[in-house]
């Protein structure tokens, strides 16, 4: 996911991404916890996303 895709989606639109993102997250470290994530890579590609999401929104709320 890229900075630029999420800059074209709207607030709510972000919001609903980042519960998503939150959920995908929780259940990747359910996963680590109980031995069956096979690409432990994914859980930091989800906080990175997670963390441009929250960015995104930071520069929307900041334009408004």
């Amino acid at each position: 996911m890229k900075a630029s895709e999420l800059r074209a989606k709207s607030a709510d639109e972000l919001n609903n991404e980042l519960v998503e993102l939150r959920r995908a997250q929780f259940s990747l470290r359910m996963q680590v916890a109980t031995q069956q994530l096979n690409k432990v890579d994914q859980l930091g590609k989800v906080r990175k996303d997670i963390a441009r999401v929250n960015s995104v929104l930071a520069e929307k709320a900041k334009q408004a």
